[in-house]
């Protein structure tokens, strides 16, 4: 998927086409002499209406003395005024050439022009740009990119989950396979956490990394097979939650680097996996904090305004994902909370913001980017079905009830799919693909609504309506009622790569009380089913299971009780 339109810092060489295939991960410098030119297309800012784009050509070919470029737009965008270029629209059809003061173009020279323009729905990224009649952004065959779906020294494919199995970790389905009646979901797929250093290599005998990727190869026999990992082990990890605190110090980048994600790129690097489909989990909680709760608002830690103070968070994820992103069958996905943490407006477009910087700096390039995940580990239902955030009760909005209190989202596909679009009009490619953690997000049950609730008042029926049951959005730790979701599914809607099981169903969110460990991980009163709340769940109740172990071990009655509860329901 997120294969972007734009040369950005890498200069890479990429395919621009309508069904977003882009690809290059060769090096920029094989990218650049054999790409004739390249085009950064970026919207600097948007509004309801409009946006204002800035781009900046460069050409690799013979020198200019006047220019012409040329772009189609997919919906009805128009530009309304521009600077440093003449710009022509007929239809869709844009047309800008050089002002009288810049048409010399030099071999490896770069010109920059900008413009306004209006627009409603969607505003994506154009697909194709010629510049005097020769498409940019495309390898002519004499560099490491490469077109169709192929490039560097492997393919990527537009959506990795489309056609392939996904790999079923041994270790979670043997768990799984001893509760009673859990063979009825021990063989499907679900994640692979590297969430600390030590499970690169296997601990406690365990498997390590290389183990899970020769069974995979296993797996796949003749066809194609995706493994998922996430990776999570950054300095300072999850900043507002003490039950997953990691084992690396605020300031252990280095170590993160060279200890942490190296080792794994090393080992993903190996020619004897390049025929898997690797897809990474980069580093849940992690830019969202930086958001929400480094502000000095009254939902902030100290430990988060550390995070956002030295910068290691943006620092890692953009290392991961430059790291990562350079191996060709590695599909990056970034961490993008869920709908009841950012789809405020207040919250959504900053996040946008970080999350495009994180992926344009520190050597990061939005080719590095294959999507964004959404509801990873939490609860948020795929899909409220029995109300809309549009829907209003005698004349007051649902977004006005104590349950909704004036989010844009009211789940988890809708979120996703906002989301998705914010994303690709800051930058990111028009293909992007998103997932969907719906490991624990069923909400089946007898307590599961069977329709809408009562017209009383907006808070009735709503609270009559959710299938999240949960006490507030806010909670997130082993939440009492949950149930397995939507088993894994590849493309389930458009925008959508996948529905996929990431916590692994029956691993703890963290303990109910203090446990001495030596992984790193601290009690978080989150998870105690006695604790009153804080700012980040309105002080109410935490909806947390008692006796629960460390986050990540297994608790058996939380499986139970998911696969009780699960919808659709097992068999």
């Amino acid at each position: 998927m997120s294969r972007t339109r734009t040369s950005l810092l890498a200069a890479l060489a990429l395919v621009a086409g309508a069904s977003g295939t882009a690809l290059s991960t060769g090096p920029a410098s094989a990218a650049a002499s054999a790409v004739p030119c390249t085009v950064d297309y970026k919207v600097q800012t948007q509004w309801d209406t409009g946006f204002t784009a800035a781009v900046t050509i460069t050409n690799n070919a013979a020198a200019k003395s006047s220019w012409s470029l040329k772009w189609a737009y997919a919906g009805n965008q128009k530009v309304t005024s521009g600077w440093n270029a003449q710009i022509s629209q007929s239809g869709t059809a844009v047309t800008a050439t050089n002002a009288s003061y810049n048409g010399t173009l030099a071999t490896g020279g770069s010109i920059s022009f900008g413009f306004n323009a209006s627009y409603s729905g969607a505003n994506a990224v154009p697909s194709t740009f010629t510049l005097d009649g020769v498409t940019c952004n495309v390898d002519d065959g004499g560099g490491s990119g490469g077109g169709g779906t192929g490039g560097g020294t492997g393919s990527k494919v537009d959506n990795p989950y489309v056609g392939a199995k996904v790999y079923v970790n041994p270790e979670w389905s043997a768990h799984a396979a001893a509760e009673p009646g859990g063979s009825r979901i021990s063989n499907q797929p679900t994640a692979v956490w590297l969430d600390r250093i030590a499970t690169i290599n296997g601990v406690g005998g365990g498997m390590g990394l290389r183990d899970h990727l020769n069974e995979a190869l296993k797996q796949k026999g003749s066809g194609d097979l995706v493994v998922q990992l996430v990776i999570y082990d950054l300095p300072g990890r999850d900043c507002a939650a003490l039950a997953s605190n990691g084992e690396l110090g605020p300031d252990d980048i280095d170590t993160y680097k060279t200890d942490y994600i190296d080792p794994i790129a090393s080992i993903l690097s190996d020619p004897a996996y390049a025929s898997l489909r690797i897809a990474t989990v980069i580093e849940p909680d992690s830019l969202p904090n930086l958001v929400t709760n480094a502000g000095g608002t009254n939902t902030s830690t100290a430990n988060c305004q550390t995070m956002k103070a030295n910068g290691n968070y943006e620092k890692g994820v953009s290392y991961a994902l430059d790291k990562l992103g350079a191996i060709p069958n590695v599909y990056n996905y970034i961490d993008a909370g869920h709908h009841g943490w950012l789809g405020w407006d207040t919250n959504l477009g900053p996040s946008v913001q970080e999350f495009y910087k994180v992926a344009t700096t520190n050597g990061a390039s939005v080719n590095d980017v294959t999507g964004f995940i959404v509801n990873t580990a939490n609860y948020s239902p795929t899909k409220e079905p029995y109300f809309k955030v549009g829907d209003t009760v005698n004349g007051t909005t649902v977004r006005q009830s104590k349950w909704v209190d004036w989010n844009q989202y009211v789940d988890e596909q809708s979120y996703a799919l906002g989301l998705r679009d914010k994303l690709v009009a800051a930058g990111f490619d028009s293909g992007l693909g998103m997932l969907i953690d719906t490991s624990r997000n069923g909400w089946g049950g007898s307590a599961r609504p069977t329709g809408p609730g009562p017209l009383t008042s907006v808070d009735d029926y709503v609270n009559g309506s959710r299938i999240d049951r949960r006490i507030h959005v806010g909670n997130w730790c082993n939440q009492s009622g949950a149930g397995l979701g939507e088993r894994p599914t590849a493309a389930p809607a458009a925008g959508i790569d996948a529905y996929v099981w990431v916590k692994p169903p029956g691993e703890s969110d963290g303990s109910s009380t203090a446990i001495s460990n030596d992984e790193g991980k601290g009690f978080d009163q989150m998870c105690d089913p006695t604790y009153g709340g804080n700012a980040r769940n309105g002080n109410n109740p935490t909806g947390a299971l008692p006796n629960a172990p460390l986050a990540g071990h297994w608790f058996s009655a939380q499986f139970q009780q998911l696969m009780q509860n699960a919808y659709p329901p097992l068999s």
